[in-house]
């Protein structure tokens, strides 16, 4: 008997070609991709309310008699249907209809409708309630369980999928489904859940009895529904790991340890290295040893010295022999690493190649060159790495800065730029640390180091809310900041993402703080300008030649002046939380004492409030971090480039984060023993696509 992932949807009665490729924009191709296309909510159609005892704005079913219709000329042509029953009467409203609809609801017609009551102008209505004609002589059972609304598209009807899910569960059977081994089944989502079989959860969450508790359906905590959330997280997890075993089983150089390389750089350091960033460092080179690739994630805040991290990761493999790359999201970025690693690396006597999409001719030309013939040790670059032409001598490491910037695939063509004899390691660094549920769900292929320790003598930057009627006070602020010998920034911001219009209103704003502030020397920096003159304008404030920089979000990663003592937020409520805490990030570098003005536009909504409120309260990103997550949740806060195929169907990364330990050591245990099954779960839940959000 075949399983249901190999029956088409187009066997079953009443789907032909068209409906089927109607029903492949859902995702539905096979019958059991219908028995996993779960509700999103359920309605109560089992007892029918007299009309006498409606209330606006709940969900009922009535029965009555038509005692008028007639098409009412208003605002909106709408037709309109008197329902009595001998409690009162109430008006269903159709403002989409034809003529044949009209007919068949004739004056003394039994009618069964189920609707969304509310308060209109003829009293209490129903607008377009779903309805069926009753037989006088024949009374027509009420519904005998809790009836699902679907998911939809254009053309695909809730009758439609409620007939199908009908069909299915006829097919559905112990053999035709595979079952988690019982000792997988009964270790997760509590006692009541590991006692739930699949096909009992999925026959519950269909067609749920009428004594189910629509409060628990509601909120997801129903055992049937935490039984398949355990199994659709262990799906993702499963994902993962193999993704990552099949990396690993790849070679990768071993990169000893450099002792004398790394001896020599530090001596030239005019700092001493963290004692966290000596842990960390001391873990990616322990991984560089190895003959598999590394796939490590580090995560600090920022200004913890992640960079530093980077540059010894770097340093072992060009020690070894290797080239190492670091790819940046922003030419800004680029150029500053660039300045950095040439301040520690140049006096070793290791070349730098620097290669953004702006370059071109023959300075491109000497760039290519002398990265494909391994002058070119070190090669620091924006998403040009991975374009044609980009051919790496013998690249052993790769470095990914700021990786929620980038997308799956533009990682993995850099990985993919190595030689064909071996796969370099991978360094994924962020300044956005991720919560814990999100380290070990869309992260659960990487092993994970933490930079948990700022460098001595940062100072903590202090954060206030003012509203933007008290403008004059902020202007005034800087000036007095400016004139103590200090730096600071004006951050424009945009509802919307646009280059135009961001240069445009950071450009108005610097003419208006040229005027209110003569004295002071502004620059502005923002996406419009050339590469030469951003960093040239970086450069000078740098330098120190400039005083105050008005800038748009472009300077949010990688931009690192220890004089800036103040930063100015134009309209923060605009901004989520990570990007607030990584401007913020841009000040308090020295040892001045720091200050944020977030300068807001009332009235704030809540959840603008919330967000302005955390920032006020803490520093720490890894609490910004779980705020932030409460707030957007985790579609959001991993941006559409970094989910891949982490959409989840049923499970909720927020309500079932008590499940990952669990999760973690059933997949672990899966892949161990019963690895047909553990390909079969994946295949089950993400349609046999591979995972690669994470590499």
């Amino acid at each position: 008997m075949p399983t249901l992932d190999n029956i088409p949807v187009t066997q079953l009665r009443g789907v032909g070609s068209h409906s089927g490729d109607k029903l492949a924009r859902l995702g539905i191709h096979t019958v059991q991709d219908i028995l996993f296309h779960l509700p999103s909510r359920y309605l109560d159609r089992t007892r029918i309310t007299p009309i006498g005892a409606l209330t606006p704005n709940t969900s009922v079913v009535i029965e009555g008699q038509i005692r008028g219709c007639d098409i009412v000329f208003g605002r909106r042509r709408s037709l309109m249907c008197k329902v009595q029953d001998n409690t009162g009467t109430a008006t269903l409203r159709f403002f989409h209809f034809t003529a044949a609809q009209r007919a068949n609801l004739a004056v003394g017609t039994r009618l069964r409708c189920f609707g969304d009551v509310r308060l209109g102008s003829a009293g209490l209505e129903l607008y377009h309630p779903e309805y069926e004609r009753l037989d006088q002589h024949r009374p027509a059972p009420l519904a005998a369980h809790l009836t699902p609304v679907y998911p939809t598209l254009e053309g695909v009807t809730q009758q439609r999928l409620r007939a199908l899910t009908t069909q299915a569960l006829r097919l559905l059977t112990a053999d035709n489904l595979p079952e988690l081994s019982a000792s997988v089944g009964g270790a997760h989502g509590g006692k009541d859940a590991g006692q739930i079989s699949l096909a009992e959860a999925l026959t519950l969450l269909h067609r749920p009895p009428i004594d189910t508790p629509i409060d628990q359906l509601a909120t997801g905590q129903h055992p049937a529904q935490q039984r398949l959330a355990f199994e659709e997280l262990l799906a993702h997890h499963l994902s993962l790991l193999l993704l990552r075993h099949s990396v690993q089983t790849q070679p990768a150089p071993r990169l000893p340890k450099c002792g004398v390389l790394l001896e020599r750089f530090l001596a030239n350091l005019p700092f001493a290295p963290t004692g966290a960033q000596r842990r960390v460092a001391a873990e990616i080179a322990g991984d560089l040893t190895q003959p598999v690739p590394m796939l490590r994630l580090l995560q600090g805040d920022v200004g913890s010295g992640k960079t530093l991290v980077a540059a010894v990761a770097a340093l072992q493999a060009i020690g070894g022999g290797y080239q190492a790359a670091i790819m940046v999201p922003t030419e800004i970025v680029a150029e500053q690493h660039r300045t950095n690693f040439e301040s520690w690396l140049a006096p070793l006597g290791i070349g730098i190649a620097l290669l953004t999409g702006k370059l071109t001719g023959k300075a491109r030309d000497a760039q290519l060159t002398a990265i494909a013939n391994g002058k070119a040790q070190l090669v620091i670059g924006t998403h040009a790495l991975f374009q044609e032409g980009v051919a790496f001598h013998n690249l052993g490491l790769s470095i990914i800065d700021e990786q929620h910037r980038f997308g799956v695939h533009q990682r993995l063509a850099l990985r993919e730029k190595s030689t064909a004899r071996h796969m370099p390691h991978q360094l994924i660094m962020t300044a956005t640390p991720i919560p814990r549920t999100l380290a070990m769900s869309a992260y659960a292929d990487l092993d994970c180091s933490v930079i948990d320790e700022l460098p001595p003598g940062r100072s903590p930057v202090t954060t206030v809310l003012i509203g933007d009627e008290r403008r004059a006070q902020v202007v005034a602020r800087v000036r007095a900041a400016c004139g103590e010998g200090r730096q600071a920034y004006w951050v424009c911001t945009l509802i919307e993402e646009s280059e135009i219009l961001s240069a445009q209103a950071a450009s108005a704003t610097a003419d208006e703080l040229r005027l209110a502030l003569p004295e002071l020397r502004i620059g502005l920096v923002h996406g419009r300008l050339k590469p030469r003159e951003k960093v040239a304008v970086m450069s000078a404030f740098k330098s120190g030649e400039l005083q105050l920089l008005v800038a748009t979000t472009v300077i949010e990663v990688g931009v690192d002046v220890a004089n800036a003592s103040l930063m100015v937020i134009d309209n923060p409520e605009r901004l989520g939380l990570a990007q607030l805490h990584q401007l913020r990030g841009r000040v308090g570098r020295g040892s001045a004492e720091s200050h944020c003005v977030l300068l807001y536009s009332s009235p704030l909504s809540r959840h603008a409030s919330e967000r302005l409120r955390v920032m006020r309260e803490t520093n720490d990103g890894f609490v910004i971090a779980e705020k932030d997550l409460q707030l957007r949740g985790p579609g959001e806060f991993l941006g559409t480039r970094q989910t891949g195929e982490m959409q989840l169907r049923i499970a909720d990364l927020l309500r079932d984060g008590q499940l990952l330990p669990d999760v973690k050591i059933a997949a672990e245990s899966l892949l161990r023993e019963q690895p047909q099954i553990a390909t079969a779960i994946v295949r089950r839940w993400l349609r046999g696509v591979a995972r690669y959000a994470q590499v």
